[in-house]
This record gives C-alpha cells, sequence and structure tokens, in this order.
C-alpha cells in the first residue's frame, strides 16, 4: 500500500529583500492590502513576508511608505474635490480627519395649557346620562311537582 509513495523535494525557498520585490510590497501597500493579501500580492507566501519583514527592516518600510503614499494621493484627490465644490467630498474630510459630527438634536416645543373648566366640559360631554331605577329584589319560588299534585 505504501510503496507508491514518492519522495518530494523539499527546499526552503530563501526570501531576500530584492528591488523588485520591494517595489511589489510597496505597490501592494500602496493600494491598501494588509496581511497576507499584501503577501500574496508581493509574490510570496505569508509566512515568507513574515520571515522578511523580521530579518529585513526594510521590507517593513517599504511597506509603511506605500501605505504613506497611497493615503497621500487619495487625501489629495478629495481635497481637490472639496475646493471644487463638492459637498460631499468636503462633509468626508471633516468626518474623518477632523472628527466633526453633524448635529442630531431635536429641538420640540410642546406647550399645552389645561384649562380646568375644559376639562370639566370635555369630561361632561363623555358621561353618560341615565336615568336612575331602583329595582326591588323579587324571589321566585319554584314548588316540587309532588306538592302541586297533592294540593
Amino acid at each position: 500500500m505504501f510503496n507508491d509513495f514518492q519522495s518530494f523535494p523539499y527546499e526552503v525557498r530563501q526570501v531576500h529583500a530584492t528591488e523588485a520585490r520591494l517595489e511589489r510590497i510597496y505597490k501592494a501597500a500602496k493600494l491598501g492590502l494588509k496581511g497576507d493579501s499584501l503577501a500574496l500580492a508581493s509574490g510570496m507566501l505569508p509566512t515568507e513576508y513574515r520571515q522578511l519583514t523580521q530579518l529585513d527592516p526594510i521590507a517593513e518600510m517599504a511597506e509603511l511608505k506605500g501605505r504613506a503614499d497611497g493615503e497621500m494621493e487619495m487625501s489629495t484627490v478629495l481635497h481637490n474635490a472639496a475646493r471644487e465644490g463638492d459637498a460631499k467630498a468636503a462633509l468626508e474630510i471633516l468626518k474623518h480627519q477632523h472628527g466633526w459630527i453633524a448635529k442630531q438634536q431635536l429641538s420640540i416645543d410642546v406647550e399645552q395649557r389645561i384649562s380646568i373648566t375644559a376639562a370639566l366640559e370635555q369630561a361632561q360631554t363623555r358621561v353618560i346620562e341615565a336615568d336612575c331605577v331602583e329595582v326591588q329584589p323579587t324571589i321566585h319560588v319554584k314548588q316540587n311537582e309532588t306538592q302541586n299534585q297533592t294540593a
């Protein structure tokens, strides 16, 4: 059963921070990729990328520079749009960069005066008028059939 097993040659890939690899890391980070997605887009396995950042700090620097340049580019686009009159872009800048929050409070003024005489009039219209009649209870006695037959 195990006679068909073949040994696969395995060689650990040596990962080096070449200029081409650093450029791929930079471009992926500039587009906003992070973690495993950044590693795979850069042509490395996630474990290889983590190893590279531990062994060569320039790889992490390429990622940080890519993120900063990407953020700068998008910030410039938003600021230019806001300067050209795009109100939505201006609001997004205010909300996300300056912590501005649109007021969402409601002011409700309810003024109601209660008049005792008006309340009594309204109560009077709701009263059902009826005549009271005193009822005298009457008792009905049922006679047994045997009493009726003897009588």
